[in-house]
């Protein structure tokens, strides 16, 4: 698999890794044997990269996560933190950071964790000075070699993106998403930093597999989050109407190369974009990662394939979404 800088981690990761929220919760129940095989899978195939969270199924995510790493080196693991809590900024003290920082790394059974992301973390904290000292100083000590920050916005990933020892920024990017494209990912590029693109298909909109009568367990946040009513609603379809989703998606289609699926047509779109350094689909079973790794073998995309999203997005989902995140 071709690889990218991770930004000022300065570690080399495979542009396909893997997301690991659906292995602790929110996208319905997905048995222990499942997860690891999943895991497994994604490594097999090449993954170098995975990314986790603290509060993913109260860190179950991380904990399987950690019984692979037993076994298998080579892999850079990035985890989040500070969702545990009350959103709000004055939560975010060197106290936390380091009982935070201590169970993930039981959780994970390292000493050091390769990269600890802010996890969507209230707008205010970007900007205090006193939150990425604290950061530096769990660098210093050997807890984490690097650190960076999961967002919601484009401001708040150009505010982080001028802190001088972040090292990346993960943010949604994908065919339903494209304010990225304009000031985060050149920003980004000019700084060193690298992009983490998640939600990369829309909570499964660009799967394709969706229609009018598609429903989800009550235990899957596309239930219970349509409407932003757990977490921010942007994290659930990027925000989309799902029936818009679904026209958009159906009209996409039409741009897909032959001998592709609609879902790596859209992973490759992530990737050709200048300035990511990975993608990090989500899977709940073996199939679904090779048909997500199938993604970086694509040849990439034309540029009438790339007009097309463009002329979909301005269409049916900048209208929605644009001027939100």
């Amino acid at each position: 698999m071709e690889t990218r800088r991770l930004g000022r981690t300065g570690r080399n990761v495979g542009v396909v890794g893997l997301g690991a929220w659906q292995l602790g919760a929110d996208w319905g129940a997905v048995g222990e044997s499942d997860a690891l095989a999943v895991l497994h899978a994604a490594i097999d195939g090449g993954v170098t990269f995975i990314d986790t969270a603290d509060v993913y199924g109260d860190g179950r995510s991380e904990r399987l996560v950690g019984q692979v790493l037993k076994s298998v080196g080579g892999l850079t693991v990035a985890t989040k933190m500070g969702r545990r809590v009350e959103q709000v900024p004055e939560n975010y003290t060197p106290a936390n950071f380091r009982a935070w920082n201590d169970r993930s790394r039981r959780n994970l059974g390292v000493d050091t964790i390769d990269l600890v992301q802010l996890h969507c973390p209230p707008t205010a904290v970007y900007s205090d000075d006193a939150v990425f000292d604290a950061l530096d100083g769990m660098v210093d000590e050997g807890r984490i070699a690097a650190y960076g920050v999961s967002v919601e916005t484009c401001a708040e990933a150009l505010t982080a993106i001028a802190r001088p020892n972040v090292a990346s920024v993960q943010i949604i990017l994908n065919a339903f998403r494209l304010k990225p494209l304009d000031e985060v990912l050149p920003a980004a590029q000019a700084a060193g930093v690298g992009i983490i693109a998640r939600v990369p298909l829309a909570s499964g909109l660009l799967s394709g597999k969706y229609d009018e009568h598609t429903t989800f367990a009550p235990d899957d946040h596309r239930t219970y989050n349509r409407h932003g009513e757990a977490f921010d609603v942007g994290e659930t379809f990027s925000g989309v109407d799902f029936s818009t989703g679904l026209e958009a998606a159906r009209r996409l289609t039409a741009a897909v190369p032959e001998g592709a699926t609609l879902p790596q047509f859209a992973l490759r779109w992530i990737l050709d974009q200048p300035g990511v350094s990975a993608v990090i689909p989500g899977a709940r079973n073996p199939a679904q990662v090779a048909g997500n790794l199938a993604a970086a073998d694509l040849a990439p995309l034309t540029a009438d394939q790339l007009a097309a999203v463009r002329e979909v997005y301005d269409e049916l989902i900048r209208p929605q979404v644009h001027d939100r995140w």
